[in-house]
């Protein structure tokens, strides 16, 4: 499976400013299997540690402060001479040796030649106490579930991706019914790759829930693997509630939706804790739809999306027919998984993600977003139905601002409004970036 982040890979190799890299991503998106795949493809050797299985070489991290012993006990580990330019070491599951990434400040400042790149859960990666990070002395990459033009690219339809991804407007439109086949068919598998290989290697779509269902206990076994025990409940409290929150018309978190009576401060930790773990995204309300956006922030009022489409699926117990084969995916639950698509695509591309609402007032902006030249409303709709009449009443008395809607229709260009159907916005976000 081809993934969009290789290219940023190629640019860390070449770069000539090039320190230890630490990729990031939440549990199970492919981190391991995309740098062992660009080890062999780019590289003449690769040397592989990984901690959750290897307690030497924690050891190792654990005891030694010189870059040249810890470069000779990897070489002693794994059998790999490590050389510069040519060997690219990976250092994985670092959350079960948190010691490995203080060590990469040594190995930045003492061996800046030897390409080293470690990863691992961010359910760990983010939660250990007592641990220097080596701030200014890595370089950084995430990665996410694939998105919709991976998925596509999954697929074998390379011809589709193509256009997809040459935004050819007139062809987009003319095999619209292919695209939204295949759409339909992300919302149900998502962009865990396990669960997209499984689908495109056998086709069993029960398969692919079993698999969402095993990384949905998985997280839920890290939870109490990683967190606090006193912190724990309340994560699982709102795990569990994101998913009926995102139901609703309006879907502003509500935390006496929680418990009665709870409030903010209570579940604070609980959800940061979330969010730091790469596997729930978080859209503040922004007071004004102007640049930049995060001078209009305002935490106090946000939204929660799950971070897969498919896992959306498989928490809410959705049938591989309601997605598939129905029409109520599009018109019931209220616009969730179309919702959480978009908040996908747009995390995906490094697009920050926010919302616009005023209070007493029917005016509610599903996303704002802010790309290199301006701000941008941002309408979902779930069908080929596109009245916004939120939009259009916002952008009346913002004439300044032009909206995206996205919807299955077509694209179209207004003066007001550019629609963008919702199988092409990963490969628009690019184009815009």
């Amino acid at each position: 499976m081809q993934r969009k982040l290789y290219s940023d890979l190629l640019n860390w190799k070449k770069s000539s400013h090039r320190r230890p890299l630490i990729l990031f991503g939440a549990r199970q998106v492919g981190k391991t299997w995309l740098l062992q795949n660009f080890g062999s493809q780019e590289y003449s050797k690769t040397a592989f540690i990984s901690f959750d299985r290897d307690e030497a070489a924690c050891v190792l991290m654990q005891t030694e402060r010189s870059a040249e012993k810890l470069l000779r006990g990897i070489s002693a580990l794994t059998g790999v001479d490590v050389t510069a330019h040519d060997t690219l070491v990976i250092l994985d599951e670092v959350q079960d040796c948190p010691e490995a990434l203080t060590r990469l400040k040594v190995f930045a400042e003492d061996t800046p030649d030897v390409h080293i790149v470690a990863c691992g859960s961010l359910l760990g990666i983010a939660m250990h106490e007592g641990v220097s990070f080596p701030v200014g002395k890595v370089d950084e990459l995430t990665l996410y579930p694939m998105d919709f033009s991976e998925f596509v690219m999954a697929s074998g339809r390379d011809k589709l991706y193509e256009i997809l991804a040459n935004r050819d407007w007139n062809l987009l439109n003319a095999l619209s019914r292919e695209f939204v086949d295949l759409l339909r068919l992300y919302y149900y598998v998502g962009g865990m790759p396990a669960a997209v290989k499984s689908y495109f290697e056998n086709r069993g779509l029960n398969t692919v829930r079993e698999i969402q269902n095993q990384i949905l206990a998985d997280y839920e076994r890290d939870f109490s693997k990683h967190a606090s025990s006193r912190v724990v409940p309340r994560i699982r409290m709102v795990w569990q509630n994101i998913v009926p929150q995102l139901a609703k018309e309006n879907k502003k978190f509500v935390f006496g939706a929680l418990r009665k009576g709870s409030r903010a401060s209570d579940y604070e930790e609980a959800i940061q804790w979330l969010i730091d773990a790469g596997i729930v995204y978080r859209a503040n309300r922004v007071a004004s739809v102007k640049m930049p956006l995060k001078f209009y922030e305002e935490r106090e009022a946000f939204k929660l999306f799950i971070f897969d489409v498919g896992l959306l699926g498989a928490m809410a117990n959705v049938p591989a027919g309601q997605i598939l084969v129905a029409d109520n995916i599009f018109k019931e639950y209220k616009g969730a998984f179309t919702e959480v698509y978009v908040c996908s695509q747009l995390m995906s591309s490094g697009v920050p993600v926010f919302y616009h609402s005023v209070e007493k007032s029917r005016i509610e902006l599903d996303f704002v977003i802010q790309l290199a030249d301006n701000v941008y409303p941002v309408e979902v709709k779930a069908e080929e139905n596109v009245r916004a009449k939120s939009m259009k009443v916002f952008i009346d008395s913002h004439q300044e601002l032009t909206g995206i809607r996205l919807s299955m229709r077509g694209y179209e260009r207004q003066p007001w409004v550019e629609n963008i159907p919702l199988y092409a916005f990963a490969d628009y976000l690019s184009s815009r970036k």
